[in-house]
């Protein structure tokens, strides 16, 4: 019988001062995972990674115990890869190209991003297909680093709110070794997924595994909504403290489905991190 793998527990900590910091700041939360952006996620411009940030954060993951499994990079807000404008949607799939460099470089395995947005110009179908066009050139231009889709919430144009939309992506995608999934627990639940009940949470999780399929899962972001199911707008709060309760986070820590990939806390106030962390360690009952 195959060994389980662990849950993996984190939060989208720090990386000022340069990447070499982020598992630092991970570890200080007693994290056995994180998230971090690999350079300013509301900027075009970066400067390279240097040799330097690139061996110091081989080095602190590597004596702090992150593998490339444990480790979630998002890559920049500003990147829309269905954008409906040639101009621009070239500018992003050369900027989200970067991003996935930046990760090969770290020797990291995942980018997780944001679908895109229609901006109410292209159709919804025709904007998903862009999205998966340019994951397409993007995975073409690169190596190894898996291109993981986030689930929103459906706020504005933004794409990627529900699951069907979410398998059209992936379906586009030639290579299917190289895509996965990240569902956010406040995004879903905003764009209209029930989550409040074990009921409910088998409910969804069993429409994710028909519609897309948990071997496309790479990762979680674990947030409680301060918004009503379905209200369609990305307003993330800290576990139990909003619309959504305990019961769903109780249900991932119980469900082996959700081993082995980033579980990262984005919840609004980070001083309680710790606290989350060691929380939903203790609704897993094997560990």
């Amino acid at each position: 019988m195959a060994e389980l793998k662990p849950y993996y527990i984190g939060a989208h900590v720090s990386a000022a001062g340069g990447v070499e910091n982020a598992p630092l700041n991970a570890k200080k939360l007693s994290a056995n995972a994180f998230a971090f952006f690999t350079k300013n996620q509301r900027r075009w411009d970066a400067k390279p990674l240097t040799t330097r940030s690139i061996s110091l954060f081989k080095e602190r993951c590597q004596k702090l115990g992150f593998s490339s499994e444990q480790i979630l990079p998002h890559d920049s807000y500003l990147i829309n890869l269905g954008h409906p404008e040639v101009d621009a949607l070239d500018k992003s799939r050369l900027a989200f190209v970067d991003e996935i460099q930046r990760c090969q470089q770290l020797g990291l395995k995942y980018l997780n991003f944001h679908p895109g947005s229609h901006l109410r110009v292209l159709s919804e179908a025709e904007s998903l297909d862009r999205v998966s066009e340019s994951i397409n050139f993007a995975l073409s231009e690169t190596d190894d680093v898996i291109a993981v889709i986030e689930t929103t919430a459906g706020q504005g144009s933004n794409l990627g709110y529900n699951f069907s939309q979410i398998a059209q992506i992936i379906d586009g995608v030639f290579d299917k070794q190289r895509v996965g999934v990240c569902i956010d627990t406040c995004h879903i639940f905003a764009a209209g997924y029930p989550l409040n009940t074990y009921a409910e949470c088998q409910s969804t999780f069993s429409e994710f595994a028909e519609k897309v399929g948990f071997e496309y899962l790479c990762g979680m972001h674990l947030n409680d909504s301060k918004v009503a199911l379905g209200a369609r707008v990305d307003r993330h709060h800290s576990l139990g403290q909003g619309e959504i309760g305990l019961e769903v986070f109780k249900f991932i820590m119980q469900d082996e489905r959700f081993r082995g990939v980033p579980l990262v806390l984005e919840t609004i106030d980070e001083t309680v991190w710790a606290e989350e962390i060691q929380m939903l360690r203790s609704f897993s009952v094997h560990q």
